[in-house]
């Protein structure tokens, strides 16, 4: 088991602009803050019946989209479980969302949009916005940050203050990062640093594989070592099913062999995570289906992706031959395709077959040289069933943006938070993550 001193923070050396105080506050019944010679507070929860203390664990990730969000609501589930009260906080957050005040009814303030996702999924209704996102990097911040006009103090002030609050209410928090462990050194709180700040335990998240994904590890890990912060385990995410033995039985001996630290999760592929819902191409195209609204959450495979170039006849045979959800991409001009693809949809209906009509089509074409005809742009409306977008790039910049695009949870797609949750809990050692992050 470990104990204070098994990981000690060698705050001199890491962050000399911590503060030095030596104080220590009962914030509730459950919660400790200390500040002592070695550097700032850490925000323990104290079981009133073990007597053991619990720290924060923060997830972060060794890359950008390899599954950190996912990981962090699976393990919020599965604490959740085991705990009344979970606290959550995402310190340092990029993309932002607008909700109510809790604290200021009828104001509006802006939190990172990982934060309304958790809050509501999880019911945390004995914490408050402003708490659980206390740092937001919108554009032009960190000109400003490098450029004087925001004090690190300042932000420190923030972020001890909203962890403050959240441990005084929780029984243990849950901390998610930005990106890698590097993320927001240039305004000097990179996840490291700030999981140091809290005295939290971290949980790294990788893809799957072996060399690579340890090769990355490594790089955060050292991060993480230089600011004196514990690495209680690893999840690695999206393993190739074929392999997944394989990549479990050999992380876990190279992790535990080179580190001594254990696989607290091995996640197998599941590719209707990474399909992306009509939503996500409205986010990625920056416009709005024409018509079906009513589908926006549907989820198309990028693999099935049909760009057509052939003739009317043989498109037709392709919608009835394809697999019923599948994503047609044509060019505006050809008028011939967008009337077939909605009579076949008129077909569908008057053969009481429009519950087996999935498809959809994305019509594409530069606005300065093509445009949709008034009299399509007008058949198209309020057409139910049949979900139509346009979108301003050429058919093979469409099927590129597509295949590179990641698509993110958010609080609107909630079939498919619920279907990531439920994957990735099982796989998931809540037992081993707790012992590991609890100290006498």
């Amino acid at each position: 088991m470990l104990s204070p001193s098994s990981i000690h923070r060698p705050w001199r050396k890491a962050a000399s602009c911590f503060p030095r105080s030596t104080t220590k506050r009962v914030l509730s019944s459950n919660v400790v803050a200390v500040n002592d010679d070695e550097g700032p507070k850490r925000f323990w929860s104290k079981n009133p019946e073990t007597g053991r203390y619990q720290r924060p664990i923060f997830v972060a990730a060794t890359r950008q989209h390899v599954g950190k969000t996912t990981v962090s609501l699976a393990v919020l589930s599965g604490i959740q479980k085991r705990f009344d009260k979970i606290g959550f906080i995402k310190p340092v957050g990029q993309q932002h969302v607008r909700v109510e005040s809790l604290k200021s009814p009828g104001k509006e303030i802006r939190v990172d949009k990982d934060v309304e996702l958790v809050k509501e999924r999880f019911h945390l209704d004995h914490l408050d916005y402003e708490d659980m996102s206390p740092i937001l990097i919108p554009r032009g911040y960190t000109k400003d940050y490098v450029d004087g006009k925001i004090a690190f103090e300042s932000q420190l002030s923030d972020l001890e203050s909203s962890m403050e609050s959240v441990a005084a209410a929780s029984d243990i928090t849950i901390c998610e990062g930005t990106g890698h462990c590097a993320v927001g050194s240039i305004v000097g709180l990179n996840n490291a640093k700030v999981a140091s700040i809290m005295g939290a335990d971290m949980l790294l998240v990788a893809n799957g594989g072996l060399g690579s994904a340890y090769d990355e590890l490594e790089l955060n890990r050292v991060l993480c070592e230089r600011y004196g912060v514990n690495v209680a385990g690893v999840v690695i995410n999206k393993v190739i099913v074929e392999k997944y033995d394989q990549t479990r039985e050999y992380m876990s001996k190279a992790l535990m062999n080179n580190w001594g630290i254990p696989l607290l999760g091995c996640v197998p592929d599941r590719p209707f995570l990474g399909c992306p819902a009509l939503a996500d191409l409205e986010r990625l195209f920056k416009t709005t289906l024409l018509c079906g609204e009513e589908h926006r959450f549907r989820h198309y495979n990028v693999g099935d992706i049909n760009v057509v170039t052939t003739n009317l006849t043989r498109f037709l045979e392709n919608l009835r031959e394809k697999p019923k959800r599948t994503l047609y991409i044509c060019h505006v001009t050809r008028d011939d395709l967008i009337v077939g693809f909605m009579g076949e949809h008129q077909r569908r209906i008057a053969n009481g077959e429009d519950h087996e009509f999935e498809a959809a089509l994305l019509i594409c074409g530069r606005k300065k040289k093509y445009q949709l005809s008034a009299e399509i742009s007008d058949l198209l409306q309020g057409l139910e069933g049949a979900p139509v977008m346009v979108v301003e790039t050429s058919t093979h910049e469409a099927t590129s943006m597509i295949a590179q695009y990641t698509p993110k949870l958010n609080i609107d797609d909630t079939n498919r938070v619920g279907v990531a949750i439920d994957h990735y809990e099982p796989y998931i050692d809540f037992d081993e993550i707790l012992r590991r992050t609890q100290t006498d």
